[in-house]
């Protein structure tokens, strides 16, 4: 833990830097082998909302970028998930936390061709085209699969592993563990 902590103050986060985070898995429980297809089925992780509430004093923006491959696939529509984010984002005012907006990838990779889906970095470039002050030198991406890794690392950021142990990537079991290193 204290090289990680050692390594992350040494990147000098301020509200210049951008937080990138992949919603299921980090945010909310993944569900093995299915979707979130709607609201009720949709959990956040423990602690998360304490650590989007440190992580909003940390970094001045904070985006969330998802593929959700569900759609694509026909097993849920775009309103279904749109009602799902707009739920998730009420709870986070209510919370007082800032999400600066969320991007998403419909497609099916077996199915479609496109530049959205992660590991591919067209949901960054978009929030780069939206908020233009993001820097991709200062903004950490933070996923629970190699894909969001790969993401980050092909766009330029840092990129940070939640809930494996892995010796090649910064890793931290929890959203909330990644946010308490950061203000120790």
């Amino acid at each position: 833990m204290k090289e990680r902590k050692e390594i992350l103050k040494n990147l000098n986060i301020d509200k210049g830097w951008t937080l990138f985070l992949d919603r299921d898995g980090v945010i909310n429980k993944k569900i093995e082998g299915d979707y979130v297809r709607s609201w009720s089925q949709f959990e956040f992780l423990p602690k998360t909302i304490e650590a989007l509430k440190i992580l909003s004093t940390i970094f001045g923006r904070i985006i969330i970028v998802t593929n959700q491959r569900g759609i694509g696939r026909g097993l849920m529509t775009e309103k279904d998930l749109l009602n799902i984010h707009k739920k998730m984002m009420k709870t986070f005012d209510k919370e007082g936390i800032k999400i600066d907006k969320i991007y998403y990838c419909p497609h099916d990779y077996k199915k479609e061709i496109c530049d959205c889906r992660k590991p591919k970095i067209g949901m960054a470039l978009q929030a780069k085209k939206d908020f233009s002050e993001i820097d991709f030198s200062k903004s950490i991406m933070v996923g629970d699969s190699l894909s969001d890794i790969e993401f980050g690392k092909n766009a330029g950021m840092k990129s940070i592993l939640i809930g494996y142990n892995n010796d090649k990537i910064l890793s931290f079991n929890s959203l909330y563990e990644f946010s308490k290193s950061l203000t120790l």
